[in-house]
């Protein structure tokens, strides 16, 4: 006696068998469950109904293309879960129809179009079924045709629903495989009756008809869609009929319907929006049944939402309430509930180790999406990469999520970490030859210079720093132009398991920079330039609200030196006389009139970013005000308020498919900046106008230097073959507060204190190269720029 699957959905059992092979297995009781074959993916995914296998190996590594994480990781991670679930709800999708996925394979091994085959031995042109061939032969089909016997029609396009056949014209297969595949599709509880029937060819090989009615069911109003994620999947009971009462089966009938509502009583609401739930409901409502291939377009479209979603575990498992009084389809799915995240450490060969970072540091950065007991989400694992990326720990990041082979249905998330070395020293090496008496260069001539820096990263595993660099020309004699910082970064100041994410920086310093305050107009290039050395240290406290938006404030207590070329001490600018000759009578330098300040100021900087990327092409919007406030602490006790606010706009003109080699959009750019100083304020801290991040087409500060400024931009880009060519134009303007700058050094070097500019560009790589035209003297120059304007 044949075996009945006992999983208990309705009343009457009836004798069935699973095909293994098949996208739809039927069970007792009208109920469908589905099955997907497992594949590699660039995040794992693998759904079976029953037995699940772990999901094979493949990482996602942020450190190797983190830009393709963002773009092209994604859509080719959507493309291969497509592929999986055979997108296209058997309306004309190519390679992928529904009776594709039933007429299942036989044997791939036969159906190699190379491969001999016997001549079938009967007599041309007769109609035959499979009883009437040898079973020591081995027979090949020429023509497969497929008959839906209630449609009356065999004729099937190959942009219909019947083709890419593993049972196909060119293979080879032997009785018993042939046999085998009917008996199969027989049995599957898909068709009502399913019919192999040959037709012999004149050139010895065999043409083969397969027609079948596909079974149907009474026809439903409602859809409900529920999750059945962790919990056990009922296992078909094998028992035989013979020797059972009426009485007995039915009793059993009831108990394993019984069993059955109280699995479906435990499971949870699935993440289905009601909007999807209607649009099913309406499929149903309009088919007068409920046929195989109807619930294999709904399986489809809600494996659609939920992978366009993100959730890349979430599957189908089974249709149940088929043929009920209700007229309720019942969809049980498992969405990939997330049982367990684990973080380990690997060393250099890839085994196991145990790391320095604190487990809490690496946690913290792993968004809720992706922790146990929320749904895996494929953004949340890039998410997760990015953040922990961030951290610059490590020097290899894999965001493993697998099959829980404990709890089915459930998703267990490993990441997989390689730390990086946490101490590290970099020399970089210039050397000057200069030339000595009689212009050939000695020994002492010669002038190493160039940088030494060192780190020592994640102290105590809570990612705590010191680094530092010292930087000279000349480090024979260091006193010259010697440049350091030594700073320590304390993060989680609130406390590792705090979600307040504060930052605490403390630096030492001493930098020089060229002013662009003494810098000369049109005509006057000749300006002796002006050094400003700062020294000093500096305390803030950063707090980042998300990724990119952050809070910043802090103390600064500088000294601050301005030196000529030379390298003395200047309290004045100089101006070049009509006879060649620099004098030392030009604007104040500093604050003090002695050419040396010092003071001390609170700063705050506040930060809102919501720019991203779509296709490489940056849009959204940044907004950034800084704020310095004097303490009137220091020479000539400075007390002033300096401000400066920066809005930047990017207007994406065009939607546009994202994806990996997709073309980015038209970005139309709109930028103003604001600065402004009430109180004290010394030349060397006044707003300059004029440079490649200022109003280009100008030298930095050749349109002059001001209390107040008003800056104002706009650049469109167009993209053009993995780069984009751009236009701008842009205006700056000292709002008549120029001559308010003690010693009023832009009237002194002949500067206008506004100006204008337009221009065309195009970025080659991290070079921006442009044409810049100087509105003022109505001139052009080719500019090369490194990094953004914006």
């Amino acid at each position: 006696m044949a075996p009945i699957a006992a999983t208990g959905y309705l009343t009457t059992p009836t004798v069935i068998y699973t095909n293994p092979r098949a996208k739809f297995s039927f069970s007792a009781y009208a109920s469908i469950s589905t099955r997907h074959r497992s594949t590699t993916t660039t995040v794992r995914s693998s759904s079976s109904f029953q037995n699940p296998k772990p999901l094979q190996s493949t990482s996602i590594n942020p450190l190797k293309t983190l830009l393709s994480l963002s773009a092209a990781s994604s859509s080719g991670i959507m493309f291969a879960l497509a592929s999986l679930l055979g997108h296209g709800s058997g309306h004309g999708g190519r390679h992928n129809g529904f009776w594709s996925r039933i007429f299942c394979p036989v044997a791939m091994a036969s159906t190699n179009d190379s491969q001999e085959y016997d001549h079938h031995g009967l007599p041309v042109g007769i109609t035959f079924q499979l009883s009437k061939l040898s079973g020591f032969k081995k027979y090949k089909l020429s023509e497969v045709f497929f008959m839906d016997q209630k449609q009356r029609h065999n004729n099937i396009r190959m942009d219909d629903l019947f083709f890419d056949m593993s049972v196909r014209a060119g293979g080879v297969y032997t009785k018993a495989e042939l046999q085998k595949e009917l008996e199969t599709l027989s049995t599957c509880g898909m068709f009502d009756k399913v019919n192999f029937e040959g037709k012999s060819k004149a050139d010895g090989t065999i043409g083969l008809t397969i027609s079948f009615v596909e079974s149907t069911w009474s026809g439903a109003e409602r859809f409900r869609c529920i999750n059945v994620g962790l919990l056990p999947q009922p296992k078909p009971i094998e028992m035989e009929l013979e020797g059972m009462t009426q009485r007995e089966i039915n009793e059993y009938a009831v108990r394993q319907e019984r069993e059955y509502w109280k699995r479906i009583e435990k499971s949870r609401p699935c993440l289905v929006p009601p909007s999807l739930l209607k649009e099913i409901s309406y499929m149903l409502r309009r088919e007068r049944k409920v046929s195989a291939r109807l619930l294999q377009r709904i399986a489809d479209r809600v494996h659609r939402w939920y992978h366009d979603q993100g959730f890349a575990h979430a599957h189908v498992v089974n249709f149940g309430n088929l043929n009920s009084m209700s007229k309720e389809l019942i969809c049980e799915v498992v969405e990939g509930d997330i049982t367990r995240l684990a973080i380990q450490f690997e060393d250099k060969l890839g085994n196991i180790c145990e790391g320095s970072t604190k487990l809490e540091v690496v946690r913290r950065e792993v968004p809720k999406q992706l922790r146990q007991g929320n749904v895996f989400n494929i953004e949340a694992a890039k998410q997760a990469l990015q953040n922990i990326n961030s951290l610059a720990l490590f020097s290899n990041i894999e965001v493993d999520p697998r099959l829980d082979e404990k709890n089915e249905g459930g998703v267990v998330v490993e990441i997989k970490l390689k730390e990086l070395k946490q101490k590290s020293v970099d020399v970089s090496t210039e050397w000057s030859i200069v030339p000595g008496r009689g212009g050939r260069p000695t020994l002492a001539s010669i002038q190493p210079g160039g940088t030494v820096s060192f780190e020592h990263r994640n102290l105590k595993g809570l990612n705590r720093s010191i680094h530092g660099s010292i930087t000279a020309s000349n480090f024979l004699d260091p006193q010259d132009d010697l440049t350091f910082e030594l700073e320590y970064v304390h993060p989680y100041l609130d406390g590792v398991n705090n979600p307040r994410n504060r930052t605490l920086r403390t630096s030492c310093f001493n930098s020089r920079k060229h002013s662009p305050v003494f810098t000369g107009g049109p005509g006057l290039d000749e300006v002796p330039l002006i050094i400003v050395d700062r020294a000093g240290i500096k305390a803030n406290i950063t707090e980042n609200f998300t990724r990119q938006s952050k809070f910043t404030y802090g103390l600064v207590m500088e000294e601050i030196t301005t030196r000529a070329e030379g390298g003395h001490i200047s309290p004045n600018g100089g101006r070049v006389l009509p006879d060649g000759d620099i004098a030392s009578d030009g604007p104040s330098t500093t604050l003090s009139g002695s050419g040396i300040d010092q003071m001390a100021f609170v700063q705050a900087n506040i930060t809102r970013d919501n720019t991203k990327f779509v296709n490489g092409a940056i849009v959204g919007e940044r907004n950034v005000f800084q704020l310095d406030q004097g303490l009137g602490i220091g020479s000539k006790f400075p007390f002033f308020n300096r401000h400066q606010l920066t809005l930047t706009k990017f207007i994406q003109l065009k939607q546009v498919e994202e994806g990996a080699c997709k073309p980015p959009p038209p970005v139309l750019v709109l930028h103003g900046r604001y600065g402004g100083c009430v109180g004290d304020l010394p030349s060397y801290d006044a707003f300059t106008l004029g440079g490649p991040y200022s109003v280009r087409g100008y030298n930095m500060g050749e349109i002059g230097a001001a209390r107040n400024i008003l800056e104002v931009a706009a650049e469109l880009r167009v993209p053009v073959k993995n780069t984009h060519v751009y236009a701008f134009v842009e205006h700056g303007n000292d709002l008549g507060s120029s001559k308010d700058v003690k010693g009023n050094s832009t009237e002194v070097y002949g500067r206008i204190g506004q100006g204008s500019s337009y221009g065309v560009g195009v970025k080659l790589g991290s070079v921006r190269a442009e044409y810049a035209v100087d509105h003022n003297s109505g001139t052009g120059a080719v500019f090369f720029r490194f990094g953004e304007r914006f």
